[in-house]
Order: structure tokens, then sequence, then C-alpha cells
């Protein structure tokens, strides 16, 4: 029996590939190169993989990329610092006390229904059109998912939980940190990746105001000379930045929750 199993020949590379989550993706590459080398989708339309990977690393090479992404990943962090500061802020307020709820819940409704996009005129004559109206749009979006989130987690900790941590005599302040605080944390952990992921969809929309770096500035100025193969590249790289994030905030979420168990195993 031993034997049998250790001579049982290994899956093939091909057999591991159809298998794999990689293969409609590279289907997908190969199909669109194909068309580009036909002639069946032109280069003014959408340049060929080939061509948007020389262009990649050409634009690596002369630092013109990495120069426009550090813009553009320091308008996204400080917009989100500042909306992760005031949607905790807001939902903890919210979340522990009643009169919080009647004072902060209304406003953060009626911010809700308001499309963040609808705003970005007003921002304009607030703050100008440097750079405090990008970074107040993405903060303002990233903020309500933070809130929500926590919100609901507060409100949704089990209440014998509490009845439990008080019968030892934990006083309030010990009841918040050490009870509410850890099993509100999920809940917040979601809201952290919503808000990341409107954090890099809001930085796309705000680096269309008059922006003179970042990679928005990348796309306008390909788009004014129809450089398809530019507009990609960002694509791409504004995609690795919302996957980068992801992962980030998963790996925190693994960490941080080691203690939860897991209805589903890896």
């Amino acid at each position: 029996m031993t034997r049998s199993v250790l001579s049982a020949p290994r899956p093939s590379i091909v057999a591991a590939l159809l298998r794999s989550r990689w293969l409609s993706p590279i289907l997908l590459l190969l199909l669109w190169e194909a068309a580009s080398r036909a002639g069946l989708i032109p280069g003014h339309t959408l340049a060929a993989p080939s061509a948007v990977l020389a262009t990649l690393v050409a634009m690596i090479r002369s630092g013109e990329l990495p120069s426009n992404l550090a813009v553009s990943f320091w308008r996204v962090v400080s917009g989100l610092g500042i909306g992760v500061a005031l949607g905790v802020s807001l939902g903890l307020v919210a979340g522990l006390s009643r009169q919080g709820e009647a004072l902060v819940d209304p406003l953060m409704q009626i911010k809700r229904t308001i499309p963040v996009v609808a705003l970005a005129p007003l921002f304009i004559v607030w703050f100008g059109i440097g750079e405090t109206p990008k970074i107040a749009l993405i903060a303002f979006a990233a903020m309500f998912p933070l809130y929500l989130n926590l919100y609901n987690g507060i409100r949704g900790v089990d209440k014998r939980l509490v009845e439990g941590a008080l019968s030892f005599g934990l006083t309030r302040r010990q009841l918040i940190v050490h009870v509410i605080l850890p099993g509100a944390l999920p809940s917040l952990l979601v809201g952290l990746r919503y808000a990341l992921t409107i954090s890099i969809v809001m930085l796309v929309i705000a680096e269309q105001i008059n922006a003179s770096a970042g990679l928005g500035f990348l796309v306008n100025n390909a788009r004014d000379f129809m450089r398809t193969d530019i507009i990609v590249v960002c694509l791409m790289v504004y995609a690795l930045l919302g996957l980068a994030a992801d992962l980030l905030v998963r790996i925190v979420e693994t960490r941080a929750l080691a203690w939860r168990p897991k209805l589903v195993e890896a």
C-alpha cells in the first residue's frame, strides 16, 4: 500500500493549470494578444498585452511610474487615515450610547444618501483645486463603511457576554476595552476592507480634478494622446493597489482574530 502511494504519478502541469484559478485570466490574455496581432483589436482602441508590458517596463525604468505612484499613494493614505479616524470615532460615539446615536446616526444616514462624487464641485469651491479636495473626497467616502460596521458590531455584541463581564465586577471602561471592542472587531475589519476599496475608487475620481501628478495625471495625458497602453498600465496599478490593501487587511484579520473559530478552513 505504501509503495503504491509513493509511486502514484504526480499531476501534470497542464492538469494543475486546468484546476487553477489562473486559467481564465491566462486564456483572456492569450485571446487578447491574438486578437491584437490579427488586427481585430486596433492599437488605438486597446493596446496588446505585450505592448502594455513593454510600456510598464519603460515607465518603471524612467522613474515616471514610481514617482506618480508615490503621489497617488500619499493621497489615498492621507484620505483613508482621516476617514478611519472619523469613522471609528463616530461609530464609538453612536454605538456606545443612546444619546450619541441620536446625535450622530441621523447625520450619517443623511451623508449616506448623498453621492460623494456630487460633492466634488462643492469641495472645489471650498478647498480650491489643490490636494485638499482630493484628500477630502477620499476621507468622506471612506468614513461611512467604518462607522456603519463598527456601530453594528458594537450593537451586535452578545448581551450575555456583557452581563457575564458585569458580574465579574468590570467597570464600564474595562467592559468596553475587554468585551465590547473585541466583539466588534470582526465588523470593524469588514468595514476597513470596504473603506479601502472605496478609497481606491475615489482616488481614480479625485485625480481627475486638475491633477499635475499621480496616476490620474498619467491617465489624462494618455487619453489626450490616445496612449491606451499607458491607460491600461495605470488601471493595472490601481487594481494592484486595491488587491494589496485587501491582502494587508486579511493578514491583520488572521492575526487579530486568531481566537475566532473558522467555519471554513483554508
